[in-house]
């Protein structure tokens, strides 16, 4: 399938990308990771029905309504953006209607995500490049601070990966790499095109 048949077939609207006007140093473009990256990170990392996943920077919420499709774990989208708050609020009016009963849920924050309140249940932390290396090293912060008041293990994600990120994972904090996954197709390409996995605990 390509892009817009997955959507179809979730019934949202995720597709394109948006440039901000006046946009912070901080603060990156929007844009959704790719289904066929998602597809194959998904064939060798796997989620269990009692994870969390947190997707910062996560826009009009599709990577929350993919895994809530496929997996059926409880999903929260951070976003920084009122307008693609809203957006994510109306996919998941449209995503909720072929679903009566659901067993984990779906949420969204409109919120700064350094400002993000770390809950004890999350597990899962997804990047896909949404802000610079100072707001990034100040959310890794709160999830250490989360586990270290309610221990368990831990993964961050990152999409499209930058050195800064990586760096500051393998070098200022206990994360070590657990897994690298290559998007065939596109790595080729651009050796960009890739997740990391890094674990704690």
């Amino acid at each position: 399938m390509n892009e817009r048949e997955y959507d179809r077939t979730l019934r949202i609207r995720t597709v394109g990308t948006r440039e901000w006007l006046n946009q912070s140093a901080h603060y990156n473009r929007y844009e959704a990771t790719p289904y066929i990256a998602l597809d194959e990170l998904f064939l060798s990392y796997h989620l269990e029905k009692a994870d969390r996943v947190v997707d910062f920077g996560s826009g009009k919420g599709r990577l929350a309504f993919y895994l809530h499709h496929r997996f059926q774990v409880a999903a929260t989208g951070i976003e920084m953006s009122g307008q693609l708050y809203q957006e994510a609020l109306e996919n998941q009016e449209s995503y909720m209607r072929k679903r009566r009963e659901m067993d984990s849920f779906i949420r969204f924050e409109c919120c700064l995500a350094e400002d993000y309140e770390v809950d004890m249940s999350d597990n899962r932390f997804y990047f896909f490049n949404p802000f610079s290396i100072q707001i990034f090293m100040k959310v890794i912060d709160n999830i250490l601070l989360s586990v270290e008041q309610h221990k368990r293990p831990v993964d961050i994600i990152l999409y499209y990966p930058t050195t800064d990120y990586s760096e500051f994972l393998e070098t200022g904090t206990p994360f070590e790499l657990l897994q690298e996954v290559r998007v065939p197709g596109l790595y080729e390409q651009n050796d960009n095109e890739r997740f990391l996995v890094y674990r704690l605990g």
